[in-house]
């Protein structure tokens, strides 16, 4: 295993591919999105005006992103300052944070306030664990770049956020069991889904409306 993580880790990269592990990329997704859930919960900020700004934020990396990936200057210094956080394939394409902005905006903007924040926490750590362990250990394919390996992870982490999240607001109980075994099913499925949508944008929003269906339509815990 630690051979296998030094191939993967290759420092001497200009960028990182798909396939590395890049884990300073997965160290910021998970800080972000982390420092974000405390500002909402350490501040009087409504969770509409996060969403709002979330939004707002989107937009501007869009207009950034446009602007960069249609001027070759601009477009060099950007990747030189956020090279530890980029991929090969974002020098001529749009990169993930605007879609981490949209993604997570639209999931605030939409659901209710407990199914938004756990669609979040799906998107803040799951994605990033199951491609740690998709590359690692992802030797059976089920669709081109993810593995079972990978999905089985999601499933694991979004299972396990969904039954500590749900402990705060419910005592362990079959309900919460059966909930969390779904959330589980539902994170796995919308990261499978980021085959055809950006992973930043499908995994909060699909999440979100799998979770609230369950919870409003089936098993109520939230």
């Amino acid at each position: 295993m630690f051979s296998s993580l030094i191939h993967q880790v290759r420092i001497t990269s200009p960028f990182r591919m798909r396939n590395d592990l890049h884990l300073v990329r997965k160290a910021w997704h998970m800080a972000t999105g982390l420092l974000g859930l405390a500002v909402y919960y350490n501040s009087s900020l409504s969770i509409e005006t996060i969403a709002v700004a979330l939004l707002v934020l989107s937009l501007a990396a869009f207009l950034v992103e446009f602007v960069r990936l249609r001027n070759e200057n601009i477009n060099m210094v950007l990747m030189s300052v956020m090279k530890p956080f980029m991929r090969e394939s974002e020098k001529t394409s749009v990169s993930g944070l605007p879609f981490y902005a949209l993604g997570s905006g639209l999931t605030l903007l939409i659901f209710p306030e407990k199914i938004a924040i756990l669609s979040v926490l799906f998107l803040i750590f799951a994605d990033p664990i199951a491609s740690v362990f998709g590359i690692l250990y992802g030797k059976d394919k089920i669709l081109p770049n993810k593995s079972l390996q990978g999905t089985l992870a999601a499933f694991t982490v979004c299972y396990l956020i969904a039954m500590v999240y749900g402990m705060r607001f419910s005592n362990p109980n079959m309900n919460l069991l059966c909930f969390s075994l779904l959330a589980g099913m539902i994170g796995s499925i919308s990261e499978l889904c980021s085959r055809y949508v950006d992973d930043n944008l499908s995994i909060p929003v699909i999440s979100g409306t799998g979770l609230y269906l369950v919870n409003h339509y089936w098993i109520h815990v939230f």
